[in-house]
Order: C-alpha cells, then structure tokens, then sequence
C-alpha cells in the first residue's frame, strides 16, 4: 500500500511527456497517431513508415474503429499529427469523429488525409473541409490514355505518371525529383473558395476523371489538369494537412517500382513516390518552411530605447529577427521581400526591411505628419512558409506650441507683408501729418 502514492505520483509526473503537443521553441510533430482500416498496411507500406521514424517521429497505429482509440485525454491532446489511412472507414471508434479531427487541425495540429476508390463518405466529408472535393462517383479512377505508366501492360490507363509538381524548394526539397511519380487512384478538385489549399502534384491536359470499367456516356466531371492527385493546405493557425487520393501510392510496391511513360523510351529503375512522399511529409510536420520571429524593435534614430510615443516627423529605426526551423535547430531566415507598415486605418509607409544575412531585418523612415494611433505590422506570406503576423501599437502625436521653430521659413512671405504695411502705414502717417 505504500508503494501506491509513488506510484501515483509518477504517473502524474508522467502527464506532460505523454501530452506533449505543438511547442512554437520545437515545432516538428513528433507524436503521431496512424489509423488504418487493416493492420496489413503497417507492413505493406512500411518503407513510408520506416521513413517516418527514421525522422524521429513515433508512430502509434490504430484501427480506425478501435473503441479506445482517442487524441485527447484530460483536455491534453495525446499526438502532434493525425494520419488517416483508412480510407473506407464509415465511422471512427472511440471518441474520434469528424468533429474532432477539424477541431484537431483548429488546434494547429498536423494532418494526412488518404483516400482512395470506394472511399466512405465520412472520409470524403473530411476532405471537403479542407477545401478538396472528390469525385462524386465512388468507383471513378483518374484515367490518361497518354500519359500512363509501363506502356506494357497496357491495362486500363489507369495507373498514371505524373511529374507535374508544384515549384516550390520548400514543400518539396531542393533536391529535383528525377522520376515520375506513380499515380492510381481517385482525382479530386479544389474549392476556389478557398484560397488556403493549393495543389502538389496535377494531371496531365489529357487525364479525366470516370469509372474505367463503365462506357463514358456523358462529359467527365473532372477533367485535365484541373484535377488535382496531390494537395496540400495551410491553415492561418499555420496547421498542415496533406491530401491524396491513392493509398497504393504510399506503398513499397509502387516505392520500389520501375517506371516508364507511354511514349518515351526512357525507362527508370525507380518511381519518384518514395522520394515526393518523404520529402512533402517533412514539409507536413514542419521540418522545413516554418517560421518564427523574435526581437521586434522600433526606436528613434540615435537612441535605443523605445519611447512610449512618437512625434510627427522624428527619423525612427525598425528590426525583426526571423528565423527558419529546420528540422534540428532555427536558422536565420534569408529573404528579400519582408516588408513593414506603418497603419492607420491604412498603411501611411510601406517600407521593404533589408537583411543582414543572419535573420535581422531592419530599415528606416521617417514619421509622417499626421498624428493618431499607429501600427506596426508585419504580414508574410509566401508559398510553403508558415504565416508571420506582427502588429505593435504606437501613438504619434502633434508638435507641442513651444516645439515650433521661432521663425517659420514657408511664412516668411507673410512676415514680409505684415513688416512693409507696419512701414507703409508710419511712411503714410509721416507724410499725412507734415506735408503742407
């Protein structure tokens, strides 16, 4: 019995390494929990996996209609990201439901979403708020009668390569992806309502979207490179969530698999999966494109400190530091499009900060010459990096009566007129009173 409160109390000691969640000092997921509708994935697909946990990450796989699964315990949440390979589960055990995996996202937690052919509702629900809609016919497959894979098995054209990649180093690493990646699996479209989700990897101009083994009666729903295999989404929280339509694109067999576009000649040893999934899951759980700023500072030129107020027209100094999180440790962040405002009801100085080369951004301006309440903002936003959003608050006020210089040069005309009236009338007067 006595051993019980020692017990106890470990186990309360216990309670923050196990609710480890987002920290903004150390912001890559690590805790992640993977659902799956059979365990068999863990092996079939366990290059993907593997590759995961050679990043650190711990993976705890669940099935999706496990009555004890849960993310959260106490109104701590267990797990960094959510991975969802379970494409037709119709409803998830425990107390996981489509509620609270999108309040999951709203918490800034990460999230994969996987879907495939006869994908459920509920999974097709998720998507949608994301922002990707998936093709209405559950048994449709993205079909490209030119640009399928291993022109030998000719098949129905369903299984595609694609390079069509997004341009951007920092969702997808700097290393170019040499090889095509393997494709086969549901097509899915974009809201444009919804500026946050944009697509990674597209059709080609010849692909569509319909059931490869019903006659095409009526034009497709999805067509050409308006469907979209791969997506991604920021949310302003800076959550990520990744969306794919294949869940045979993750595993080792299309991993390992040779490839060969229809009509070219040149014939890869290796698809490009491996390479495209590893390197667009770092950016997923924030190994790459995550930001952070630090030491936000405003003061007048030639002093230090940060005055309480501003007054019209004073020369002042601004500096930021930013920083970049790569994976291990935050590195200075290296760019020239940074710009700050100087607001008030709308920007009266929009001023771009140079940088030093080691994550400080500064520059100079001077106050303009209306007083109220000001701010400092800086928003910025740039494709793959998390959103940096700095606001600080200043009053500008007016110049004091005694702050006015004694003699105004822009008046000078008018203190010539005021002094020759004052000559002209004792010259009148002068004459007036003595000329007989």
């Amino acid at each position: 019995m006595a051993r019980s409160p020692l017990i106890l109390v470990a186990l309360i000691c216990l309670i923050p390494i196990v609710c480890h969640s987002f920290s903004p000092e150390s912001p890559t997921s690590r805790r992640i929990l993977v659902l799956v509708d059979d365990l068999a994935i863990k092996s079939s697909h366990s290059l993907y996996f593997k590759s995961l946990s050679s990043g650190g990450y711990d993976l705890d796989f669940k099935l999706a209609d496990d009555p004890k699964i849960s993310l959260q315990r106490y109104g701590q949440y267990l797990y960094d990201g959510l991975v969802l390979f379970c494409p037709t589960v119709d409803h998830f055990g425990g107390s996981i439901d489509q509620a609270s995996i999108l309040d999951f996202v709203d918490s800034g937690h990460d999230l994969i979403i996987v879907a495939d052919v006869q994908s459920s509702d509920l999974i097709r629900e998720i998507a949608t708020e994301c922002g990707a809609d998936f093709d209405e016919d559950p048994a449709a497959m993205v079909i490209d009668h030119i640009n399928y894979a291993n022109p030998e098995n000719e098949g129905d054209h369903t299984m595609i390569a694609s390079d069509n990649f997004v341009k951007s180093d920092v969702i997808l690493g700097s290393a170019k992806i040499e090889a095509p990646v393997l494709f086969q699996g549901i097509g899915h479209s974009l809201n444009p309502a919804n500026s946050l989700v944009f697509k990674v990897l597209s059709a080609s101009p010849a692909a569509y979207s319909a059931n490869p083994k019903a006659k095409l009666s009526n034009p497709p729903a999805l067509s050409g490179s308006d469907i979209s295999l791969v997506s991604v989404m920021q949310a302003r929280n800076n959550a990520r969530i990744l969306i794919c339509g294949s869940l045979s694109m993750f595993s080792n067999r299309l991993f390992r698999s040779e490839v060969q576009k229809a009509r070219d000649s040149t014939r890869l040893e290796k698809s490009g999966n491996e390479q495209f999934l590893n390197e667009i899951s770092k950016w997923v759980f924030h190994e790459r494109g995550h930001l952070k700023a630090v030491n936000v500072r405003h003061h007048k030129s030639g002093e230090e400190d940060e005055p309480a107020v501003y007054r019209i027209n004073d020369d002042l100094e601004y500096s930021v530091e930013i920083y970049e999180w790569t994976g291990t440790s935050w590195e200075p962040y290296v760019a020239d499009d940074v710009q700050v405002q100087f607001f008030m009801m709308s920007p009266y100085v929009l001023k771009t900060l140079s940088s030093d080369g080691k994550g400080l951004y500064s520059t100079t301006f001077k106050v303009p010459d209306v007083y109220g309440v000001f701010q400092f903002k800086v928003e910025y936003e740039k494709l793959g990096y998390t959103t940096l959003s700095l606001s600080k608050q200043i009053p500008v006020r007016p110049f004091r009566h005694n702050e006015y210089e004694r003699f105004i040069t822009a008046a000078y005309p008018y203190y010539g007129a005021a002094f020759s009236m004052m000559a002209g009338f004792f010259l009148f007067s002068f004459l007036h009173l003595y000329n007989k």
